[in-house]
């Protein structure tokens, strides 16, 4: 069956500036995983304690997506989105001049929370600038921010912090953010609030589906895992697999071109198979875990093992983003909060575990098992879901499309005004 005529329409140029924003977003957000040895160093502290940064941003983005998604529920978007990605700006420079390890934990905490708003109401203007049938897509160009950030922000990050010092890395952030408010600034059009005024009390009746609370489990299950070995892939490239440290620039650049890849791939099939890619991605996921906690000693299979862990969780990434805005159809802001706040919430109890097993001396390799354990869970919670939705009774799946019925009624001003003033790229 040929596609649709709103299937092959292109993505408005607006969703792109947000996929640029977040590319600043993402580098700040991932580039720790290439600078904890130096920040150890510099802070005194060891690299699991440097690790919590990490997951500093993550509890900010856990706690920020939600909680700013009601603080700014009647504002105007735009204006929202200027300001988040100003504050966020802001935050970079205080880690660039953060004299001790608290002030830079602090920085980060400040930096995730502005970064979680402008993740939460991004989507939701994203998601409204299309048709339903191109959910996956809008929010893969998104993604394909935080996948070009993996490619050229992460790496460059590392970089920057071997042969200029971490402090440089922070402020190159910066200076993209910088760019990014100026893209928010003269290129997202003016979306109006939808004529009937967002209810708090309406928006959260999405979390009584029993549809939304598998899907933020398998959303947090799978982020952490494979981020529980990324975030310290750096000392298990130099410490473990015997790599220079000026290899981990270009090894952390792999994972992002497989992400950016996986983000492509999973964006143009996640609309058609949904539960099809969250159950590839998630097994290869898995499989490249176990391979990597097995063969972390061999530098050829460490450096093909991150290319394909980049491609899986990445591929997997439009499908999770797309499936809570489908069953929470109804609250389109904090259903992009809910799914920032899912995904962070991997991030942060990956990182934790990572250092926890790490500190408990069974080593850096010991990050692939751990993660592993998680998406194998992950795994678990994707078929429980699907047997949920399939199991489902006539009552409840006339109740799903009343949801998604009033939630496109609630966007309809949003997404008529965002589409009258599409511009093509």
């Amino acid at each position: 069956m040929p596609d649709s005529p709103s299937r092959r329409a292109p993505m408005p140029l607006a969703v792109y500036i947000l996929g640029l924003s977040v590319f600043a977003l993402g580098t700040s957000e991932f580039m720790l995983s290439g600078l904890l040895p130096p920040i150890a160093d510099d802070m005194n502290v060891s690299i699991p304690q440097a690790g919590l940064l990490i997951s500093a941003f993550a509890i900010g983005m856990v706690v920020g997506a939600p909680l700013l998604a009601v603080a700014t529920l009647r504002l105007p978007r735009r204006t929202t989105l200027i300001a988040l990605i100003s504050v966020f700006g802001l935050g970079q420079i205080a880690g660039a001049l953060a004299p001790t390890y608290e002030v830079l934990f602090a920085s980060r905490i400040v930096s995730a929370l502005a970064c979680a708003g402008f993740w939460a109401v991004g989507a939701a203007v994203a998601i409204a600038m299309v048709p339903v049938n191109q959910r996956a897509r809008a929010m893969a160009v998104m993604i394909g921010g935080l996948s070009v950030a993996n490619v050229l922000g992460v790496p460059l990050g590392a970089f920057l912090g071997e042969h200029l010092g971490w402090r440089s890395a922070f402020w190159a952030v910066g200076a993209a953010s910088a760019v990014a408010l100026a893209g928010v600034i003269t290129r997202i059009p003016h979306i109006p609030l939808p004529e009937r005024k967002p209810e708090l009390r309406r928006e959260l009746a999405i979390y009584r589906d029993r549809q939304v609370w598998p899907a933020i489990v398998i959303t947090a299950l799978a982020a952490g895992g494979v981020f529980c070995a990324f975030s310290y892939l750096a000392p298990l490239l130099t410490d473990v697999a015997g790599l220079d440290s000026g290899w981990v620039p270009w090894i952390l650049g792999l994972f992002g071109v497989g992400a950016l890849i996986g983000t492509m791939i999973g964006g143009r099939v996640a609309d058609a198979h949904l539960f099809g890619v969250m159950l590839s991605g998630i097994t290869a996921s898995t499989v490249f875990l176990v391979a990597l906690a097995l063969f972390a000693s061999s530098q050829v299979a460490v450096i093909a093992l991150s290319f394909l862990l980049g491609l899986s969780a990445f591929f997997t990434a439009p499908a999770l983003n797309a499936r809570m805005f489908n069953v929470a159809g109804a609250a389109p802001t904090l259903a992009g909060a809910t799914t920032t706040a899912a995904f962070n919430l991997g991030n942060t109890s990956g990182p934790w575990l990572g250092g926890t097993v790490i500190d408990l001396d069974f080593g850096f390799a010991s990050t692939a098992w751990a993660g592993a354990a998680m998406t194998a869970l992950a795994l678990a919670a994707v078929g429980m879901a699907l047997r949920l939705q399939r199991g489902g009774t006539g009552e409840s799946r006339s109740r799903s499309r009343l949801i998604a019925k009033s939630g496109a009624a609630t966007g309809s001003a949003e997404s008529a005004a965002a589409r009258a003033g599409r511009v093509t790229p």
